[in-house]
């Protein structure tokens, strides 16, 4: 099989930039403003949030199941119409369009803000799949993580460029500050709308379209064409525990990105100064985590990396839940007046160095493991999977903290984080390469 050339940069940092854009919207509106601003003040159910929370896992939740029902469909009909960067387009306006309306969210309108965030969040979810199918065109295999790697050391410095703004102009998230901190959406679709554009400039569309059969049209063609993959995965077991390892990991990674500053706001208290902190310090460890392992796992191989990142998210997580214990426990025997928030925020730097390259490894190992011709199907079953697990690991949670609280509830993530080590144990990454150029070289069926 001849070896795939490496893309010119140009089109690499295209790619990247799309990372580098939609991170606005996981950091601001998913992870430290917008959820913070709809549990605590849109519906402000205080003292203990849980009809917030439990709204906004909701809403996460049927975005994310949205995205499993046409992700797979979408992303066979991309492959057979050459169609990945229209697609991807339509993604993009959907999110910026959706996201700028979440203007109107104001107290009290809580089904306005849930209707915006389940069409933003289903707008970008779906266009991470989009975009991560373009990645195997992008470099021989050996290269693909670094390249992944950089994409998304690149989107956590869009993320950092984007809150910047939020947390020097707009303030804080409180009832008292809501008329500025609502401009929170306009903002992020701003961002993306604009730092979004080098994608589409630079990024090429490298498949050929083929002529429909007569009398069968694209939506026809596309569940056909998922019902012909999913008969044939039985042939790819590695791809298949990975989609699996995926679903566990996932779902413990929606829980923190979308509860850590709620986390920090309702269990933590922490002040304004510490928020601020743990953003900025969960950005820079986020990007270092994803470039230098994005460089390990090219040379130890991704699914060592992998399983190292799932190590760490699993201490992560238990010092997380420990970490009001950890500071009585230092005041009571060693006399040290360390606050909570403070062991907090160095406890999300541990989680911030695995959080974006555990993602990555597993967008990497997909793309040595799916065959060119089916890379957008592909990827749309890894969108699947992830999204799916949104939803299991969302709902978990917000069912779970109604019950016993969200510091006990917590640890469920850990859970899901060792079931997800588990299963990789089992994932042959030689294996899997081979599997996938074998069919490539059309020396396999599907």
């Amino acid at each position: 099989m001849s070896r795939r050339p490496r893309a010119p940069h140009r089109e690499i940092l295209g790619w990247a930039m799309f990372d580098f854009a939609n991170s606005a919207y996981t950091l601001l509106i998913i992870t430290v403003v917008f959820g913070d601003l709809f549990t605590r003040v849109i519906v402000g159910d205080a003292p203990d949030y849980r009809l917030g929370n439990l709204l906004w896992s909701l809403a996460l939740a049927a975005s994310y199941l949205m995205v499993v029902l046409v992700s797979p469909v979408a992303g066979a009909i991309m492959d057979y119409s050459a169609s990945k960067k229209r697609f991807l387009f339509a993604s993009y306006l959907l999110t910026v369009s959706t996201t700028a309306a979440l203007y109107w969210a104001a107290p009290g309108q809580v089904w306005v803000g849930m209707v915006f965030l389940i069409l933003s969040n289903f707008g970008f979810a779906i266009g991470e799949s989009f975009i991560a199918s373009f990645l195997p065109d992008l470099g021989p295999p050996e290269d693909l993580g670094k390249i992944s790697g950089f994409g998304w050391a690149l989107g956590y410095l869009g993320g950092l460029v984007a809150a910047s703004f939020v947390l020097l102009v707009l303030g804080e998230v409180s009832a008292e500050n809501f008329e500025r901190i609502r401009w929170v959406g306009p903002w992020t679709a701003l961002f993306f709308l604009v730092a979004a554009l080098p994608t589409f400039l630079w990024l090429r569309e490298r498949g050929t379209a083929r002529p429909l059969p007569p009398g069968l049209g694209y939506l026809r063609l596309g569940f056909s064409r998922v019902g012909q993959t999913l008969g044939h995965l039985r042939d790819h077991r590695d791809l298949v525990l990975l989609l699996i390892a995926v679903f566990f990991s996932m779902g413990g990674i929606a829980i923190i990105i979308t509860y850590t500053f709620i986390y920090g706001a309702q269990v933590i208290r922490w002040d304004e100064g510490i928020r601020t902190l743990m953003f900025v310090a969960v950005q820079i460890t986020a990007a270092a985590g994803s470039f230098v392992f994005g460089l390990v796992q090219d040379r130890v191989g991704v699914k060592r990396t992998y399983g190292l990142t799932l190590i760490l998210w699993i201490v992560a997580i238990v010092l997380i839940y420990l970490t009001p214990q950890i500071a009585d426990g230092v005041r009571l025997w060693f006399g040290l007046d360390w606050q909570a928030q403070h062991i907090f925020l160095v406890v999300g730097c541990i989680a911030g160095t695995s959080l974006g390259a555990c993602q990555s490894s597993t967008r990497a190992l997909v793309g040595l493991f799916a065959p060119r011709s089916r890379s957008a199907e592909l990827f749309g079953f890894w969108g699947l999977a992830m999204k799916l697990a949104s939803v299991f690991g969302l709902l978990g949670i917000g069912l779970l903290q109604t019950w016993f609280g969200l510091q006990q509830a917590m640890l469920f993530c850990a859970l899901l984080f060792a079931l997800a080590w588990l299963v990789a144990l089992g994932i042959d990454e030689t294996r899997g390469r081979r599997i996938a150029e074998e069919h490539e070289a059309g020396l396999r069926a599907w």
